[in-house]
């Protein structure tokens, strides 16, 4: 990154943590209390920074980026990379009869895999790097993902899927279909 565009960057998150807390910069020159709100709508900003360089590095590896270019990117190692961002989220596990993991998936790939497991009646109701949760019903199910800052798809019924993170946001609705019988097996969903 060049010096410019450091600045540049600099000047936008200075308007973003303006916008999160009005106010606060024509206070700082006469109150004391200012500061200390600097600092919390700076720690909050970078608790979500955080977030996004994790969902950056999940979106990098669903691309099929390595853990070494990750990592000189980074600049550390690929190891310390992978130990840093390749955990697994640990409380979305798929337990139960009616609930299976579907991985692994890509950024290319998982929508077309979602689409394919709504028509038989899986929906998603979790997700992370390389995977989606979905549990199924009687009821065929539809799939969107879209960008963090386009919000929900338009049209009825769109259930947010996770707490939404980084660039995508998921989104699946219930449609009227009877779920199509078949394939309740991972391997069968990804290649069919």
């Amino acid at each position: 990154m060049t010096e410019q565009e450091a600045r540049t960057l600099r000047d936008h998150l200075a308007a973003a943590l303006d916008a999160a807390a009005p106010g606060v910069d024509a206070r700082l020159d006469t109150d004391p209390q200012a500061h200390l709100d600097l600092v919390a709508v700076t720690q909050k900003a970078t608790t979500e920074t955080d977030a996004l360089l994790r969902a950056a590095v999940d979106s990098a590896r669903g691309a099929g980026c390595t853990w070494e270019q990750i990592g000189g990117v980074l600049g550390m190692t690929r190891q310390a990379a992978q130990q840093r961002y390749g955990r697994r989220s640990e409380d979305l596990v798929a337990t139960g009869p009616h609930t299976m993991t579907l991985a692994p998936l890509t950024a290319f790939n998982e929508m077309r895999v979602l689409e394919r497991a709504g028509h038989h009646g899986w929906h998603s109701i979790g997700y992370g790097a390389f995977f989606h949760v979905v549990t199924h019903s009687e009821q065929q199910w539809e799939h969107a993902r879209t960008t963090f800052r386009s919000g929900a798809p338009s049209g009825e019924g769109w259930e947010k899927v996770g707490a939404g993170w980084g660039w995508w946001t998921y989104y699946a609705r219930p449609l009227t279909s009877t779920a199509l019988p078949g394939p309740d097996d991972v391997r069968d969903l990804l290649d069919g």
